[in-house]
């Protein structure tokens, strides 16, 4: 059977870019495995020789995961270093079973976010933008940091937010932040149209902007509280 190049396949049926468009659960075990492979043999092509491995264990990856080094390398292809990635991609698996899911903070009040912004924000003599961002349980999914300007302002670029903002899977919500180093609380008109400005873009990407933070000495503004979002 002549064996058919990925790279011939449709680009959204390729392993490595179906993932990167349509999630990793759309994937198949043959196609998760050809992507640790990276490349087949000159018979089979890194998806095929999956199959063939699959087979081999009776499609079964715990069957897999007890296969040795040694046993891997039987199939043609195989050499060493690709039995050893099999084998560690599994035994990750395996480990990542027995982890406990890590606990997230969330944000059900303004106070809760101030409580997390903060230490990022609190004491700097400039000003400063963070974002932090947040899954479908209002969970801290991260903070980043966005960036830094002078004693009154700072340039804030929407596209820079979002673009990093997308990189998060799970993420539906955002909420802006920056300091006032001279502790006056009030939003200025920049603040305001800024706000409306990224809360636009949110609505064409289904990212949620749910609060926006003005951090002062030991206290703090909300946007969500005084009604301006």
């Amino acid at each position: 059977m002549e064996r058919q190049s990925i790279k011939n396949w449709n680009e959204e049926d390729r392993p490595r870019e179906k993932f990167a468009s349509k999630g990793r659960e759309s994937l198949s075990n043959a196609e998760l495995l050809a992507i640790l492979l990276g490349s087949g043999n000159s018979q089979q092509n890194a998806v095929d020789l999956s199959r063939e491995i699959l087979e081999k264990y009776k499609n079964n990856l715990i069957e897999l995961s007890e296969a040795s080094i040694q046993s891997l390398q039987q199939f043609k292809g195989i050499g060493q270093a690709k039995a050893i990635t099999i084998a560690a991609a599994l035994e990750l698996g395996r480990r990542r079973q027995a982890e406990t899911k890590l606990q997230r903070p969330q944000i059900t009040k303004s106070r809760d976010a101030f409580d997390i912004l903060n230490k990022n924000l609190g004491d700097l003599a400039q000003e400063a933008f963070w974002v932090l961002i947040l899954n479908q349980k209002n969970e801290v999914l991260d903070e980043i940091f966005i960036s830094q300007g002078g004693l009154t302002a700072t340039v804030v670029d929407a596209k820079k937010i979002f673009q990093q903002v997308l990189t998060y899977q799970r993420a539906t919500g955002i909420i802006l932040a920056h300091n006032h180093p001279s502790g006056n609380l009030q939003p200025s008109q920049a603040d305001i149209n800024l706000t409306k400005k990224i809360q636009a873009a949110g609505k064409v990407l289904d990212i949620n902007v749910l609060d926006h933070i003005i951090v002062g000495a030991n206290a703090y503004y909300s946007f969500l509280d005084d009604d301006m979002m």
